[in-house]
């Protein structure tokens, strides 16, 4: 009987209970398939099938995170103006398009335009997702959907790096071509799930509605969104800092790189839903942050010890850093997503969950050169300051959010919509 409870736990924490936060990560698996087969393989695809360089590519992507970076906010607030599901619909659609559209581009400017194009997309479609999921569901079960639909991601992203394996082994332009078309044939398909999602009940706005770039002018709620966007700096330590530590400064063979990515996506499947309770408030979601950035730390300290073992003894200290950094990320995640379901304004939700994002761009620009340069370049001690960078900023992130609930929010004069009946 213990066992049978066991499996029934371990099931609930990976299959979405019915009704809509089921469909919203059923939405989110399929999404990803076609995200995570265009992440796997784009870099072949803008080289092998476009005739670009490298430098032209890393160019093109530099200029699309700039127009992210500048779009997040104000195309964040089309979001208010239209409605989430109208605006998410709008942007699968273009998306589609876009991505249809890559085997007629002809050289860097076509490039550019496409890129650039998406990126304004994205800007714009992952605050709609978000302010649907939030506005849709109770206040209780925001962080849960968004957990579930996390976990549904890993899954398609996987399911997308098998078919760019294929299409990666056939290596012709023929199979690139319909990489992409298959991808924009996806996009079709998600859109055509959110469409059918339940509509929303208007959110009243305010008689006179804030600017687009108002919320930047509330200080307390920018302040959380920078230290909430530099504990998202999990990422690039895992993805990049520890590949090119492993690399150049332990005997650990090349296929532990794989190894450890495989590892983090099984544990976001199984684990992100159960390490998410308790972050569907804002108290809750400031400690969840606050434990994330601590955990990161504690695996800044452990992985450059792998750099002074040797054989099994370095796979072993490389395997529990990354569980302590992939830990870090599922308690931070739960954490952003409690921050974002809790202190945003109802009427205002668009521009706040957009300017929440915005430090998570900020970090973009900076974490991959400065923490590879801590991390990697300086041979080893630069682990030291890097955790107690992460450290600092997981002690400011609750006084922060305390400060953000004492504050007014721009526009919280609306009430928070409900929704009476979904099917």
């Amino acid at each position: 009987m213990g066992t049978r409870d066991t499996i029934r736990t371990a099931v609930a924490n990976v299959v979405p209970p019915a009704g809509l936060t089921r469909a919203l990560a059923v939405q989110a698996m399929v999404y990803a398939v076609g995200s995570g087969l265009f992440h796997a393989g784009s870099a072949v695809f803008f080289t092998r099938a476009l005739g670009l360089s490298a430098a032209q590519v890393g160019l093109g992507l530099s200029i699309a995170a700039g127009v992210s970076l500048l779009g997040t906010v104000p195309l964040g607030g089309l979001t208010d103006r239209y409605g989430p599901q109208r605006v998410w619909v709008v942007g699968l659609v273009l998306d589609a398009a876009l991505f249809a559209s890559y085997p007629f581009v002809g050289g860097f400017a076509s490039f550019l335009a496409v890129v650039v194009a998406l990126a304004a997309v994205e800007a714009s479609t992952g605050v709609a997702r978000q302010v649907y999921s939030i506005n849709a569901l109770p206040p209780a079960e925001r962080v849960t959907a968004m957990a579930y639909q996390r976990s549904s991601l890993n899954v398609g992203f996987g399911l997308g790096a098998v078919i760019s394996g294929l299409v990666l082994a056939v290596d012709t332009i023929e199979a690139y071509r319909a990489m992409v078309w298959f991808i924009s044939a996806v996009f079709l398909v998600t859109a055509l799930f959110v469409r059918r999602l339940p509509r929303l009940p208007q959110v009243s706005r305010p008689v006179e509605p804030m600017g687009r770039l108002a919320v930047l002018r509330d200080r307390p709620f920018m302040a959380v969104s920078l230290l909430s966007g530099l504990l998202t700096a999990h990422g690039v330590l895992y993805l990049t800092v520890l590949p090119l530590w492993i690399l150049t400064h332990t005997d650990a063979p090349k296929t532990v790189i794989a190894a450890l990515v495989l590892l983090n996506t099984v544990l976001i499947v199984l684990l992100q839903v159960r390490v998410s309770r308790g972050a569907d408030t804002a108290p809750g979601a400031a400690r969840a942050s606050r434990r994330g950035g601590l955990l990161i730390a504690v695996s800044c300290l452990v992985l450059p010890i792998s750099g002074l073992t040797r054989g099994p003894l370095t796979v072993v200290v490389l395997v529990i850093g990354a569980i302590l950094l992939i830990l870090a990320e599922l308690i931070d995640s739960a954490g952003t997503w409690g921050l974002v379901a809790t202190l945003p304004p109802a009427a205002q939700r668009g521009a706040y969950v957009g300017a929440l994002r915005l430090g998570e761009q900020v970090q973009y620009l900076i974490a991959p050169a400065g923490l590879t340069a801590l991390g990697v370049s300086t041979g080893g001690w630069g682990w030291l300051p890097t955790a107690a960078i992460f450290v600092l900023v997981a002690a400011a992130i609750v006084p922060a959010v305390a400060w953000a609930r004492r504050t007014p929010r721009l526009g919280s004069q609306a009430p928070e919509p409900t929704m009476t009946s979904i099917p």
